[in-house]
Protein backbone atom coordinates (compact mmCIF):
# COMPACT_ATOMS: atom_id res chain seq x y z
CA UNK A 1 0.00 0.00 0.00
CA UNK A 2 1.14 3.53 -0.68
CA UNK A 3 0.37 6.21 1.74
CA UNK A 4 1.17 9.19 0.70
CA UNK A 5 5.16 8.29 0.86
CA UNK A 6 5.18 4.70 2.22
CA UNK A 7 5.40 1.59 0.47
CA UNK A 8 4.58 -2.06 1.64
CA UNK A 9 4.30 -4.76 -0.22
CA UNK A 10 6.32 -6.54 -3.19
CA UNK A 11 4.61 -7.49 -6.21
CA UNK A 12 5.16 -10.48 -8.36
CA UNK A 13 5.42 -10.44 -11.87
CA UNK A 14 4.14 -13.08 -30.81
CA UNK A 15 5.10 -9.24 -30.62
CA UNK A 16 2.67 -7.19 -32.97
CA UNK A 17 2.95 -3.22 -32.35
CA UNK A 18 -1.09 -2.38 -32.12
CA UNK A 19 -1.17 1.10 -32.89
CA UNK A 20 1.19 4.38 -32.64
CA UNK A 21 0.30 7.93 -32.24
CA UNK A 22 2.00 10.75 -33.23
CA UNK A 23 1.61 14.73 -32.53
CA UNK A 24 4.28 16.43 -33.42
CA UNK A 25 5.03 19.93 -31.75
CA UNK A 26 1.55 20.88 -30.93
CA UNK A 27 0.68 23.72 -28.53
CA UNK A 28 -2.45 22.93 -26.21
CA UNK A 29 -4.16 25.68 -24.71
CA UNK A 30 -3.70 26.30 -20.48
CA UNK A 31 -4.99 23.68 -19.08
CA UNK A 32 -4.76 25.03 -15.39
CA UNK A 33 -7.66 24.19 -13.23
CA UNK A 34 -9.73 27.60 -12.23
CA UNK A 35 -11.17 27.46 -9.49
CA UNK A 36 -10.28 23.91 -8.07
CA UNK A 37 -11.26 22.39 -11.55
CA UNK A 38 -9.21 19.37 -12.73
CA UNK A 39 -6.68 19.92 -15.44
CA UNK A 40 -7.51 20.37 -18.91
CA UNK A 41 -5.91 16.80 -20.63
CA UNK A 42 -4.08 16.63 -23.63
CA UNK A 43 -3.71 13.75 -26.50
CA UNK A 44 -0.69 12.01 -25.61
CA UNK A 45 1.54 10.72 -28.19
CA UNK A 46 2.05 6.59 -27.26
CA UNK A 47 3.00 3.73 -28.52
CA UNK A 48 1.23 0.24 -27.34
CA UNK A 49 2.05 -3.52 -28.36
CA UNK A 50 -0.39 -5.83 -28.54
CA UNK A 51 -0.87 -8.77 -26.16
CA UNK A 52 -3.26 -10.53 -24.15
CA UNK A 53 -6.22 -8.82 -23.57
CA UNK A 54 -7.27 -10.10 -20.43
CA UNK A 55 -4.16 -9.32 -18.19
CA UNK A 56 -3.47 -6.18 -17.16
CA UNK A 57 -0.86 -4.04 -19.63
CA UNK A 58 2.35 -2.65 -18.52
CA UNK A 59 2.17 1.42 -18.80
CA UNK A 60 5.81 2.77 -18.46
CA UNK A 61 6.40 6.27 -17.77
CA UNK A 62 9.80 7.98 -18.58
CA UNK A 63 11.35 10.93 -16.80
CA UNK A 64 12.23 14.24 -16.94
CA UNK A 65 13.55 15.10 -20.67
CA UNK A 66 12.82 11.45 -21.46
CA UNK A 67 10.32 10.04 -24.21
CA UNK A 68 8.49 6.60 -24.69
CA UNK A 69 11.70 5.47 -26.67
CA UNK A 70 13.62 5.19 -23.52
CA UNK A 71 11.53 1.67 -23.12
CA UNK A 72 11.74 0.54 -26.43
CA UNK A 73 13.89 -2.08 -25.56
CA UNK A 74 12.26 -3.15 -22.07
CA UNK A 75 8.90 -2.83 -23.90
CA UNK A 76 9.66 -5.68 -26.26
CA UNK A 77 11.01 -7.84 -24.17
CA UNK A 78 8.71 -7.50 -21.75
CA UNK A 79 6.12 -7.78 -24.16
CA UNK A 80 7.40 -11.13 -25.76
CA UNK A 81 7.84 -12.90 -21.98
CA UNK A 82 4.74 -11.51 -20.86
CA UNK A 83 2.33 -11.80 -23.41
CA UNK A 84 0.60 -8.44 -22.13
CA UNK A 85 -0.33 -5.47 -23.73
CA UNK A 86 2.75 -3.05 -23.41
CA UNK A 87 2.31 0.94 -23.54
CA UNK A 88 5.02 3.92 -23.85
CA UNK A 89 3.80 7.42 -23.01
CA UNK A 90 5.26 10.73 -24.32
CA UNK A 91 4.22 13.38 -21.06
CA UNK A 92 2.94 16.45 -22.05
CA UNK A 93 5.52 18.66 -23.17
CA UNK A 94 8.01 15.64 -24.16
CA UNK A 95 8.86 14.06 -27.31
CA UNK A 96 5.79 13.66 -29.58
CA UNK A 97 3.10 15.10 -27.35
CA UNK A 98 1.52 18.71 -27.69
CA UNK A 99 3.37 21.30 -25.73
CA UNK A 100 1.10 22.89 -22.81
CA UNK A 101 1.95 25.74 -20.42
CA UNK A 102 0.95 23.27 -17.33
CA UNK A 103 3.43 20.87 -15.99
CA UNK A 104 1.87 19.91 -12.81
CA UNK A 105 1.62 16.62 -11.48
CA UNK A 106 -1.88 16.74 -11.37
CA UNK A 107 -2.16 17.31 -15.27
CA UNK A 108 -0.07 14.98 -16.14
CA UNK A 109 -2.25 12.74 -13.97
CA UNK A 110 -5.66 14.03 -15.36
CA UNK A 111 -3.22 12.79 -19.06
CA UNK A 112 -3.09 9.60 -18.22
CA UNK A 113 -6.64 9.27 -16.58
CA UNK A 114 -7.89 10.27 -20.04
CA UNK A 115 -6.01 8.10 -22.13
CA UNK A 116 -5.97 4.80 -20.32
CA UNK A 117 -9.62 4.48 -20.37
CA UNK A 118 -9.93 5.25 -24.19
CA UNK A 119 -6.90 2.81 -24.59
CA UNK A 120 -9.05 -0.20 -22.99
CA UNK A 121 -6.32 -0.48 -20.41
CA UNK A 122 -7.28 -0.23 -17.27
CA UNK A 123 -6.67 -1.49 -14.33
CA UNK A 124 -3.33 -1.23 -15.45
CA UNK A 125 0.59 -1.96 -14.01
CA UNK A 126 1.94 1.60 -13.62
CA UNK A 127 5.67 1.74 -14.15
CA UNK A 128 7.55 5.29 -14.02
CA UNK A 129 10.90 6.26 -13.85
CA UNK A 130 12.00 9.57 -11.75
CA UNK A 131 9.29 12.20 -13.00
CA UNK A 132 7.07 9.57 -14.32
CA UNK A 133 7.36 7.50 -11.01
CA UNK A 134 5.98 10.17 -9.24
CA UNK A 135 2.83 10.38 -11.73
CA UNK A 136 2.62 7.34 -11.53
CA UNK A 137 1.94 7.69 -7.56
CA UNK A 138 -0.31 11.09 -8.21
CA UNK A 139 -2.47 8.36 -10.58
CA UNK A 140 -2.24 5.58 -8.17
CA UNK A 141 -3.45 7.31 -5.06
CA UNK A 142 -5.93 9.78 -7.16
CA UNK A 143 -7.61 7.12 -9.25
CA UNK A 144 -6.32 3.46 -7.15
CA UNK A 145 -9.36 1.45 -9.29
CA UNK A 146 -7.02 2.29 -12.19
CA UNK A 147 -3.88 1.10 -11.39
CA UNK A 148 -3.61 -2.74 -10.64
CA UNK A 149 0.04 -2.89 -9.00
CA UNK A 150 2.24 0.47 -8.99
CA UNK A 151 6.14 0.67 -9.72
CA UNK A 152 8.53 3.46 -9.03
CA UNK A 153 11.72 3.38 -10.24
CA UNK A 154 14.60 5.20 -9.20
CA UNK A 155 12.27 8.31 -7.16
CA UNK A 156 10.19 8.67 -3.88
CA UNK A 157 7.56 11.39 -3.15
CA UNK A 158 10.82 13.04 -1.22
CA UNK A 159 12.69 15.51 -2.19
CA UNK A 160 16.66 15.10 -2.75
CA UNK A 161 19.11 17.94 -2.97
CA UNK A 162 20.76 16.11 -6.59
CA UNK A 163 17.57 17.57 -8.20
CA UNK A 164 18.49 21.21 -8.02
CA UNK A 165 20.77 20.72 -10.61
CA UNK A 166 18.04 20.53 -13.34
CA UNK A 167 16.84 23.99 -13.33
CA UNK A 168 20.65 24.43 -14.29
CA UNK A 169 20.31 22.07 -17.18
CA UNK A 170 17.31 23.60 -18.47
CA UNK A 171 19.38 27.23 -18.84
CA UNK A 172 22.15 25.54 -20.09
CA UNK A 173 19.64 23.75 -22.67
CA UNK A 174 17.61 27.44 -23.41
CA UNK A 175 21.49 29.15 -23.86
CA UNK A 176 22.32 26.88 -26.85
CA UNK A 177 22.92 28.76 -29.81
CA UNK A 178 23.06 26.72 -33.67
CA UNK A 179 22.90 28.60 -36.55
CA UNK A 180 20.45 27.47 -38.89
CA UNK A 181 20.61 25.35 -42.12
CA UNK A 182 23.63 23.35 -40.59
CA UNK A 183 24.06 19.08 -40.75
CA UNK A 184 22.62 17.20 -37.55
CA UNK A 185 25.90 15.99 -36.44
CA UNK A 186 27.70 19.26 -36.55
CA UNK A 187 24.43 20.92 -34.93
CA UNK A 188 25.17 18.24 -32.10
CA UNK A 189 28.77 18.82 -31.70
CA UNK A 190 28.05 22.01 -31.41
CA UNK A 191 25.20 21.65 -29.09
CA UNK A 192 27.63 19.13 -26.76
CA UNK A 193 30.33 21.96 -27.01
CA UNK A 194 28.32 24.55 -25.47
CA UNK A 195 26.48 22.03 -22.96
CA UNK A 196 29.93 20.85 -21.66
CA UNK A 197 31.11 23.65 -19.22
CA UNK A 198 28.25 23.29 -17.11
CA UNK A 199 27.32 19.89 -17.63
CA UNK A 200 30.58 17.43 -17.21
CA UNK A 201 28.85 14.15 -17.64
CA UNK A 202 29.33 13.09 -21.47
CA UNK A 203 26.13 10.20 -20.62
CA UNK A 204 24.22 13.19 -19.24
CA UNK A 205 24.60 15.45 -22.29
CA UNK A 206 23.75 12.79 -24.88
CA UNK A 207 21.06 11.93 -23.39
CA UNK A 208 20.13 15.84 -23.14
CA UNK A 209 20.99 15.82 -26.81
CA UNK A 210 18.14 13.28 -27.71
CA UNK A 211 15.72 16.35 -27.59
CA UNK A 212 17.65 18.41 -30.32
CA UNK A 213 15.51 17.96 -33.14
CA UNK A 214 14.96 19.82 -36.56
CA UNK A 215 12.36 21.91 -37.76
CA UNK A 216 12.15 24.08 -41.19
CA UNK A 217 15.74 23.92 -41.23
CA UNK A 218 15.82 25.13 -37.56
CA UNK A 219 17.44 23.11 -34.45
CA UNK A 220 14.84 23.27 -31.46
CA UNK A 221 14.33 21.58 -28.25
CA UNK A 222 11.64 19.26 -28.36
CA UNK A 223 10.86 19.19 -25.18
CA UNK A 224 9.06 22.63 -23.83
CA UNK A 225 12.11 23.97 -22.06
CA UNK A 226 9.79 27.38 -20.98
CA UNK A 227 7.70 25.22 -19.06
CA UNK A 228 10.00 23.12 -17.56
CA UNK A 229 11.89 26.17 -16.74
CA UNK A 230 8.35 27.84 -14.74
CA UNK A 231 7.22 24.69 -13.24
CA UNK A 232 10.53 23.21 -12.20
CA UNK A 233 9.54 23.52 -8.81
CA UNK A 234 6.69 21.54 -9.23
CA UNK A 235 8.67 19.00 -10.63
CA UNK A 236 11.13 18.46 -7.98
CA UNK A 237 8.26 17.75 -5.63
CA UNK A 238 5.44 15.88 -4.98
CA UNK A 239 2.02 17.04 -4.42
CA UNK A 240 1.11 16.15 -0.57
CA UNK A 241 -1.82 13.69 -0.44
CA UNK A 242 -4.18 12.41 1.70
CA UNK A 243 -5.38 9.43 0.19
CA UNK A 244 -3.75 6.16 0.39
CA UNK A 245 -2.98 3.32 -2.70
CA UNK A 246 -4.48 0.15 -1.41
CA UNK A 247 -2.39 -2.12 -4.16
CA UNK A 248 0.72 -3.83 -4.56
CA UNK A 249 4.02 -1.22 -4.79
CA UNK A 250 7.09 -1.48 -5.35
CA UNK A 251 9.75 0.40 -5.52
CA UNK A 252 13.13 0.45 -7.42
CA UNK A 253 16.51 2.04 -7.15
CA UNK A 254 20.13 1.69 -8.35
CA UNK A 255 22.52 1.07 -5.14
CA UNK A 256 24.23 4.20 -6.08
CA UNK A 257 21.51 6.38 -6.75
CA UNK A 258 20.91 9.60 -6.06
CA UNK A 259 17.57 9.76 -6.25
CA UNK A 260 15.72 8.03 -3.33
CA UNK A 261 17.49 8.50 0.58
Amino acid sequence: MLSWARTWRLPCGGLELSRTSFFRVLVAPSSSGQGGAEPRPVPLSYQLLDGEAGRPALVFLHGLFGCKTNFNSVAKALARRTGRKVLTVDARNHGDSPHSPDMSYEAMSQDLQDLLPQLGLVPCVLIGHSMGGRTAMLLSLQRPELVDRLIAVDISPVETTISSKFPAYVAAMRAIDIPNEVPHSYARKLADKQLSPLIKDLVLRQFLLTNLVEADGRFVWRVNLDALAQHMDKILTFPPRQESYPGPALFLLGGNSKYVQ
